[in-house]
This record gives structure tokens, sequence and C-alpha cells, in this order.
């Protein structure tokens, strides 16, 4: 299983920056790769994906959620497998440290060669980076935002 950790401090607030990352429909706008993300209910989204020329699409679930602290989600279904974790830390009034992980298991010789080479933690260096660049230029005003919890205990329930 492979593995990519990658962190960006952003100027704006914790819980400007938690809402924006609640929004799953906006991450093609700074995740290369990503062609669209539908939210099929609280705990539920669907990707489509294009890397490399191969379209995959897939199932995700929320696994955990706490406001302005952590969502977590893995694949279902599909053959797609990965699971992640973004964590959100308070720096200073103005300034947030996001903190990503994913977990994947690369399928195929180009995907395991790409893992293998890091090619995998220089797209989530550039996606960070790009979230960062997006949500500063939107001076602090996040897309929309869902301040539901996801227990961790009780998979796809939500309070």
């Amino acid at each position: 299983m492979a593995q990519v950790q990658e962190s960006v401090d952003v100027n704006v607030p914790v819980r400007t920056v938690y809402n924006q990352w609640t929004q799953f429909e906006s991450f093609p706008h700074f995740m290369d790769g990503v062609v669209s993300i539908s939210q099929l209910d609280d705990t539920h989204n669907h990707w489509v994906t294009k890397v490399g020329g191969v379209t995959r699409e897939f199932d995700t679930e929320i696994t955990e959620q706490n406001p302005d602290e952590r969502v977590a989600w893995k694949a279902v279904g599909g053959d797609t497998q990965h699971a992640g974790v973004v964590t959100f830390h308070r720096l200073s009034d103005d300034q947030t440290r996001v903190m990503i992980q994913i977990d994947w298991e690369p399928s195929g010789l180009v995907e395991k060669a790409g893992a293998a080479v890091g090619v995998d933690d220089h797209r989530v260096k550039a996606d960070a980076k790009r979230f960062k660049e997006f949500i500063e230029s939107r001076g602090g005003d996040e897309t929309g935002a869902w301040r539901g919890s996801v227990d961790a205990d009780v998979t796809g329930s939500s309070n």
C-alpha cells in the first residue's frame, strides 16, 4: 500500500478552511485529475477521476467527521482501494495547517511505477498548494459548509 502525507499552511481561519473542505463538489477546482464529485448524501460521494489517460469512477464514504478538526474517508465498492484523513490545526486566528494523509493501493504497472518514484507525493503537494490558493483567493469566503458530525464508531450515521 502506498502512502502520501502532505501539509500546507493556509492564511484563513480554521472554520473557513474546514467549511470549504466539506464542499467536495468544489475539489475539481484545485485537484488535478478530479473530473467531478457528486455528493450522494451526508456521508457518500461519487468520484470521477482521469489520471494518465485512465478514467475511474468510485464511491467514498465519510467514516469520521468532526467540525474544524478532521474528515476521514474510505473507498467503498469498486476496484479502487484507498482511505485518508485530513486534519485541521488552528495556528492563529487567521492561519490554519491542513494535514493530508492518503493510503492507497496502486493497480497496474503505471500506477505502481508512479508510486515508486513519488508521483503521488508531487500530485498531492500540488493539490494542497492549489487548495491554499483557492481558499485564500476567495478572501476567506468558503463556497459552502456542512457542519455535521460523523462518529467513527457508527460509520455511515450522522448527527
